[in-house]
């Protein structure tokens, strides 16, 4: 556990990409197996655990410590893990050993309910600081460290030099701890054969069009499509075997099977996961806010197949049968996807429309004013573009809508993680609405995102000499007409929701800038956000 804890620590303190690469590729060499698998899969989200409840660690702590110094202690440093590793006493008799990690995730995966304290109590004991540290950050599946599963990848494609699409096509039939990956990786082994052939694919991504990017362009050598605002998904069917995957490679097929008993075609499409109906349905297509119905399931009920019945829009295809199509250019790939959908379920799957335009300035129009609320811009591809993993620029742009803007108001804040963990960096944000007794603010989305280093200390200053209420790890900070601490906030898109008290949900909302000359009484009203809805129906 010694190796793993020092190479979580050094990957949250470490910013740079190629950095963070080397320390992966440098523990990747020198640990053991299983322990080196395992870490992969806690590091890129892969490994299953019986996680452990945080409110059991807190209990086993306060079998040793003083309940108010507890309390103390967690408000000062603001992470449990943290407070826990850095509280925690051994009995005296115990000496601190380094645990594999192996052993650590194995004795976790083999413990039943009644023996998870007891194993948790033991680890703390015998561990020393910072393992103890690491240990409890991956049983409670708390593993913030900045690395991506592709930062991963990467760094095992530079460990064996190898490239990292044989990595990607490898991935999905493996599993924890890896001990095939790994012999082929460091030359003792061959390569893995997987048991099923419906394997995940790498995406080819686009980039966002900035300011001059297309200019010296011609219009004539792209195709425009409109951009979905649903999650993008790669559909597999080889071999009898049928797959559906996100863009990053996680499986989904359990979540939503009425997708997988439609496909009665052979081979994989890239498409954009919706909910509602396909445009060749009478059905209306449904917002995001409808999707997330769907998402994050295992299992789906009759009624949410009924309220949101799921679908696939084609944008593209990687393989017709069992024949690669990738190398094609983008219209030859589009017109046998065409075919494809034509013949497919009508209810299931149909084809997102290309935009026709003749000029930049057209499509601008185009792109700020779509035909439909749940399109969110547009999506530019060369004519002549293969479908290349990865993103590059020049054969894809997206060029999405601007976002909305609004004002508002701080009213919660809550510690971060890694190292955020000592700034109060997640932020609850409302506007004005009226009620019973007149003006009041009413929460309406979350933002832990967008602002600078610099502005985060300004927020932080503001939430420590403004809070006016604690409710566990939340501080509540003055908000009132008159004093209080205004923001702007950019989003994606707006909604209707019923799971929120507002009754609106925004997508991918940010600290756009901070706003110290506007008062709190100046801020956004509840209809203003409502009237987008209604200007995007």
């Amino acid at each position: 556990m010694r190796a793993f804890a020092e190479l979580l620590g050094r990957l949250v303190l470490t910013p740079q990409r190629t950095a963070k690469i080397r320390l992966l590729v440098d523990y990747f060499r020198t640990t053991p197996d299983p322990s080196r698998g395992y870490a992969l899969a806690a590091i890129a989200g892969t490994l299953s655990l019986n996680t452990v409840k945080p409110a059991l660690i807190r209990d086993l702590l306060l079998e040793r410590m003083d309940e108010v110094l507890f309390h103390y202690s967690y408000d000062y440093v603001g992470d449990l893990a943290e407070t826990v590793s850095l509280a925690w006493e051994p009995p005296r008799e115990v000496a601190p050993a380094d645990i594999p990690l192996g052993e650590v995730v194995e004795k976790l995966q083999r413990a039943g309910r009644s023996e998870v304290r007891s194993l948790v109590r033991e680890m703390l004991d015998r561990l020393d600081s910072s393992g103890r540290f690491a240990f409890l950050k991956l049983a409670t599946g708390g593993l913030r460290i900045g690395v991506s599963a592709r930062l991963a990848k990467q760094a095992l494609a530079e460990m064996g030099g190898k490239d990292i699409g044989e990595i990607e096509r490898l991935w999905h039939g493996l599993s924890p701890p890896y001990l095939p990956l790994f012999l082929w990786l460091t030359g003792e082994g061959e390569m893995p054969v997987l048991k099923t052939p419906a394997v995940f694919h790498p995406v080819m991504l686009a980039t966002p069009v900035e300011q001059n990017d297309l200019q010296g362009l011609d219009p004539a050598d792209f195709a425009a499509e409109w951009k979905w605002d649903g999650i993008r998904v790669q559909l597999a069917n080889v071999g009898g075997f049928r797959r559906l995957y996100s863009r990053s490679g996680d499986e989904i097929s359990s979540a939503f099977p009425e997708i997988l008993e439609a496909v009665d075609f052979a081979g994989v499409i890239d498409g954009e996961l919706l909910v509602g109906g396909t445009m060749r349905t009478d059905r209306a297509t449904g917002s995001f806010a409808d999707l997330q119905q769907r998402l994050n399931r295992k299992t789906v009920n009759r009624k949410l197949l009924a309220d949101y019945p799921a679908f696939i829009r084609g944008y593209d295809m990687l393989f017709w049968g069992e024949r690669d199509i990738r190398p094609e250019p983008f219209h030859i790939r589009r017109k046998a996807l065409a075919d494809l959908i034509d013949a497919a379920s009508p209810e299931h799957f149909d084809l997102s429309p290309l935009v026709p335009f003749s000029s930049w300035e057209e499509l601008d129009r185009l792109r700020s004013d779509p035909p439909d609320p749940v399109i969110e811009g547009v999506m530019l591809k060369r004519l002549d573009s293969p479908y290349l993993s990865g993103r590059m620029k020049g054969p894809w742009f997206k060029w999405k809508r601007a976002p909305f803007n609004i004002d508002a108001v701080l009213m919660y804040a809550q510690r971060g993680h890694g190292k955020r963990s000592s700034y109060y960096s997640d932020f609850t944000f409302g506007v004005w609405a009226e009620g019973e007794g007149g003006a009041m603010l009413v929460p309406v989305g979350k933002a832990y995102f967008g602002f600078t280093d610099a502005e985060l200390e300004i927020l932080d200053r503001f939430v420590r000499d403004n809070t006016v209420e604690r409710f566990g790890p939340v501080r509540a900070v003055r908000a009132e007409p008159d004093a209080g601490f205004v923001v702007e906030v950019a989003f994606e898109g707006i909604n209707r929701s019923t799971r929120h008290k507002s009754g609106v949900a925004m997508r991918f909302p940010r600290i756009a800038r901070l706003r110290p000359d506007k008062l709190p009484r100046e801020a956004d009203r509840l209809e203003t956000l409502e009237a987008m809805i209604g200007a995007r129906a």
